[in-house]
């Protein structure tokens, strides 16, 4: 089987093939834990969970290394942990056990490997030092800085024009940058702040040198693929790939890979724009596996507006599934679906063909390569019975009573009293079945 992955580098499809198939490396750009993960924030994890799946399935479990880093020293995290009078590590620890709490929900599997930023600051000082040392980078007034004139392959993966390069990076005008478009590789701290001893002084990293320095350290020079949100191209990405080349004298990856954002059809969604969608407030009302559905209904590099008709959608598309899968154990994957998810992800050509496969065995295999149908039928429908099935049971047994001593008032009631819990019955030749709706 040939997977090929459309490269943001080279702005096309390539076939994928990797530098050694028994240890596939990919690396994505995690969360900056100062806050609750809108579902935005939930595409990457989802898309490349399934990436990674696909690429088990092709070399074999245990040949392909995931690592999603945890960016847990940012002004941001200062910031939150300021206003709310905790230690950084209070706020950082809290939204990181929010974040995998709702990854998990969505059905993303933990990482292999899984830096933390606050856990690297060795291997990011000895990175910084070898761009000193290579002329890449600067001390000027306790910052470490990297120059970008001194990279002549600067801009190769975002091909923005200096100007554009400049705007886009919302650079900090300093009077000790010898360019303007410069990057912070090392700040200072005060006493008050979060803080690491080192060459320069008490600091703390810049945010792109910590990525640079855990692909080194966890996965080696250059990775098979690198991936994460489109909104990462320039200047994170742009910025991993020039420390790293010039420290390392070797690519970064191989492959780059950005999936497009989740909108409300006119605007970003954003913690910065106030307008987020968070996966605790969905889950509320919806299965986890439907948002996760959902979340694969549209392409990964396109933008995926969202909208509680495409949730509902996705509902119902997933109760059809369940009921023609039933309690089938998973078979052969079917080819339909594989070739689907070779060519460049596409989620939403396999999801259709789902609906075409009539055998229950290869259905439930192929819906489990995307990490869908892997409940029962029975946990789908009831939710998990929890606390309450006993109850609802007991109520069902009510109604088949007064229904048999023909009270069928009583009977309707009970009925319209369970739909009003969203409990819905079912009555058939074997007895009355329920489900929530």
């Amino acid at each position: 089987m040939t997977i090929r992955l459309h490269d943001t580098m080279a702005r096309e499809k390539r076939d994928f093939v990797p530098a050694d198939p028994d240890r596939v490396t990919i690396y994505v750009c995690g969360p900056t834990v100062y806050g609750r993960a809108h579902i935005g924030n939930g595409r990457p994890a989802v898309v490349f969970d399934v990436l990674r799946t696909l690429l088990e399935h092709e070399y074999g479990d245990g040949h392909v290394v995931f690592a999603r880093n945890i960016t847990d020293v940012d002004d941001k995290i200062m910031k939150a942990a300021a206003d709310e009078g905790f230690e950084t590590s209070v706020i950082t620890r809290r939204y990181e056990d929010f974040y995998l709490q709702d990854m998990g929900a969505l059905g993303v599997r933990p990482p292999d490997i899984a830096p933390h930023a606050t856990q690297e600051i060795p291997a990011m000082i000895a990175m910084i030092e070898e761009l000193i040392e290579s002329g890449n980078a600067y001390e000027a007034e306790q910052h470490v800085l990297f120059s970008v004139a001194s990279d002549p392959d600067y801009g190769i993966l975002s091909r923005r024009d200096r100007e554009a390069m400049e705007a886009g990076a919302r650079v900090e005008v300093a009077p000790f940058k010898k360019d303007p478009a410069d990057f912070v590789l090392w700040k200072p701290s005060t006493d008050a702040m979060i803080g690491w001893d080192s060459p320069w002084g008490r600091g703390r990293p810049g945010w792109h040198i910590e990525c640079s320095a855990m692909i080194r350290e966890h996965l080696g020079k250059t990775i098979d693929i690198h991936a994460g949100g489109i909104d990462l191209v320039f200047p994170h990405h742009e910025n991993e790939i020039a420390q790293s080349r010039c420290a390392n004298h070797a690519p970064l990856a191989n492959y780059w890979l950005h999936n497009g954002f989740v909108d409300l059809g006119t605007e970003r969604m954003g913690k910065s724009v106030g307008n987020a969608i968070t996966p605790e407030k969905l889950l509320e009302h919806h299965d986890g596996e439907t948002l996760r559905f959902a979340l694969l209904s549209g392409h990964y590099r396109q933008p995926l507006p969202w909208t509680e008709k495409l949730v509902e959608q996705s509902k119902a598309t997933l109760d059809g599934l369940y009921r023609r899968v039933g309690d089938a154990a998973p078979g052969d994957i079917e080819q339909g679906v594989l070739d689907a998810l070779s060519d460049d992800l596409n989620t939403p050509l396999a999801l259709s063909r789902l609906g075409q496969i009539d055998d229950a065995a290869a259905l439930k295999a192929s819906a489990n390569l995307l990490g869908l149908l892997t409940r029962s039928e029975d946990d789908w429908f009831r939710g998990g019975d929890g606390d309450d099935g006993a109850a609802i049971e007991a109520k069902i047994a009510e109604r088949a009573a007064a229904k048999q001593s023909r009270d069928f008032a009583t009977a309707d009631r009970i009925r319209d009293e369970l739909a009003a819990d969203g409990i819905l019955l079912e009555d058939g030749p074997g007895g009355t079945t329920w489900r929530r709706g």
